[in-house]
């Protein structure tokens, strides 16, 4: 979201896209299919139709304003930033687990780290509830699907309250839980089954400096891009393509460990 830069934000589409295809396989794509790819049409149709800046003007709307090259081109850009923020929040989704999350930040931020793992969790916890109610409901014919209007308004309502008392009520118990079991109390200690070894180590030296060398060289100018008036900035100069290279190496590096984890799982299996 940092950098605007058409090349950046290639990257980072293309990085995330095929993470989360690796990932989620089938479901990804479909996703990609029929939520991104329209939402990026719609993001990339409607900037120049209200967005009439530019020196390129293409044709004339039939409400007298211009339609420009470079609003459409602003239009692309922000709807594959759009997508490519989407994406990588899926990949998090998919892979940063409430488990990882409390090891990380447990003894720094407890109360903040449980709220947070209780967050991360409720999303699907409600969703799957909401189904388990829907369900049940469903053979008495009191669901959202039955009736009219009005009474699928209602069945919908009388849904949604069952779900919000079922929220409530959890979060009571998981609060009084927590709170028997001492947490948050000085020198309580927290089992985990992660530990940090030296590929962790060497994986964050890895992140530290190309992020640390990108973030440096967009400080300078070296992914300079802006769109309007007319869109230009840095392009093909060694410090920028060094840039790129930094930056695709740090997109693609999850995907390079996924890949080179699910070679050695195969390789162990085979062997026994």
């Amino acid at each position: 979201m940092v950098f605007t830069h058409p090349v950046m934000l290639g990257i980072s589409l293309l990085c995330a896209s095929a993470w989360a295809s690796a990932l989620s396989g089938r479901k990804a794509v479909r996703f990609g299919l029929f939520a991104l790819l329209p939402l990026m049409a719609l993001t990339a149709v409607l900037n120049p139709l209200f967005n009439h800046e530019g020196a390129t003007i293409l044709r004339w709307l039939p409400n007298g304003n211009p339609l420009t090259l470079e609003a459409i081109e602003y239009g692309i850009a922000a709807a594959a930033m759009l997508a490519a923020v989407v994406a990588w929040f899926a990949c998090l989704n998919h892979v940063f687990t409430t488990d990882k999350f409390v090891y990380l930040f447990g003894r720094i931020i407890p109360a903040m780290s449980l709220l947070m793992s209780m967050t991360l969790r409720f999303v699907p916890r409600f969703a799957a509830q909401a189904r388990l109610v829907s369900e049940a409901r469903k053979c008495v014919h009191r669901d959202v699907s039955d009736g009219g209007v009005l009474q699928k308004a209602r069945n919908g309502l009388s849904i949604l309250s069952i779900l919000v008392t079922w929220a409530l009520e959890s979060s009571l118990d998981t609060a009084d839980s927590m709170r028997s079991r001492g947490y948050g109390l000085p020198g309580r200690t927290a089992y985990s089954i992660y530990r940090f070894d030296r590929r962790d180590a060497e994986a964050l030296a890895f992140i530290l400096v190309c992020a640390a060398y990108v973030i440096m060289g967009g400080a300078a100018g070296g992914l300079y891009w802006q769109y309007y008036p007319v869109a230009v900035g840095a392009w093909s100069s060694p410090y920028t393509v060094s840039l790129f290279a930094a930056y695709l190496a740090l997109c693609a590096m999850p995907i390079i460990l996924d890949v080179r984890e699910n070679q050695k799982w195969k390789s162990l299996r085979s062997a026994i």
